[in-house]
């Protein structure tokens, strides 16, 4: 059993995590902007990344430090920069000031593609202060992830509901649902294994290739019920006009901002199977097809759709 120190917690991937670590009978300590409900070996700690003292209390006596939390979405680019670069270096600083030496971080397979979107280059620089850090570390690019609770895909089940599924420009991705993910990040937490430590991995649901945009629509649809379902592929230029009209009717809750975009449109976000983590150490779980499914009735179970 170790203590493990997590970021993020109240968040969709970092509730997993959360929920992983205990269930793994881990001591979990875990950052909060505000009051949470008392839990069985977990303990909450007021503040946030930009508080020294909360990431001290942190982490103080961890045996291992899981940083989950950051930016996926803004309609201000230069957030990023804040909360995935100046977050990350508060981190490690944090962990530093301790004597806590095993970080596992999670950044995105955007940071492959920096030139791309404000996003990925913040992962990308985070990366590269994890890499400079002096700590014991292992990096996880996730792909797209998904699962209950998720609001970024939220929108591709709603549309598939009504048998329309729009898709940016021909391309691939890979995906993962959040369970197995979390899975991944407290065994690399947890293990402390030399052979995982100053890695990149870049997990997925062991699809080999990954899943074209159509594939993935249709097995959406297949999700919502349905036989098939129109996936057309949208132009860039049709995508920022989108953008534009999402800002104007959902203000600063806007899902597709123009930095998004910027990297969706991109036709490669693959994991890569020179990245993807020993077998003997982790595999996944849940096939999308059946995570899919899962996470659609979870989403009419609680009303979302």
């Amino acid at each position: 059993m170790s203590v493990l120190a997590i970021t993020g917690a109240t968040g969709f991937v970092g509730s997993a995590v959360l929920a992983e670590a205990l269930a793994q009978g881990h001591q979990v300590r875990a950052l909060t902007r505000r009051d949470q409900p008392a839990r069985a070996g977990l303990e909450w700690v007021r503040g946030d990344l930009a508080d020294a003292d909360a990431l001290a209390a942190l982490v103080a006596g961890a045996d291992a430090v899981v940083h989950v939390a950051g930016l996926t979405n803004t309609p201000d680019p230069a957030e990023f920069e804040v909360a995935n670069v100046t977050g990350t270096a508060n981190v490690i600083a944090a962990m530093r000031g301790a004597g806590v030496t095993r970080l596992v971080f999670v950044s995105s397979l955007a940071a492959r593609e920096p030139k791309l979107s404000a996003y990925g280059a913040s992962k990308a620089r985070a990366e590269t202060l994890v890499e400079a850090s002096g700590l014991d570390w292992t990096t996880v690019r996730p792909p797209a992830v998904y699962g209950p609770r998720d609001i970024d895909m939220l929108d591709l089940f709603r549309a598939a509901k009504w048998g329309v599924v729009p898709l940016p420009p021909g391309g691939a991705t890979s995906i993962i649902h959040a369970d197995d993910l979390a899975a991944l990040l407290v065994t690399l937490a947890a293990r402390n294994a030399a052979p995982t430590k100053k890695k990149i991995y870049e997990p997925d649901d062991g699809r080999e290739g990954g899943w074209s945009h159509k594939e993935l629509a249709q097995a959406i649809g297949r999700a919502m019920g349905k036989t098939s379902v129109f996936a057309p592929h949208l132009p860039r230029a049709v995508l920022d006009i989108a953008a534009a009209a999402d800002r104007l009717a959902r203000g600063d809750r806007a899902k597709l901002t123009p930095d998004r975009v910027g990297y969706m449109a991109h036709p490669n976000w693959v994991a890569r199977f020179d990245r993807k983590p020993p077998p003997g150490l982790w595999q996944p779980k849940i096939a999308g097809d059946e995570g899919l499914r899962a996470t659609a009735e979870w989403y009419k179970r609680e009303g979302w759709l």
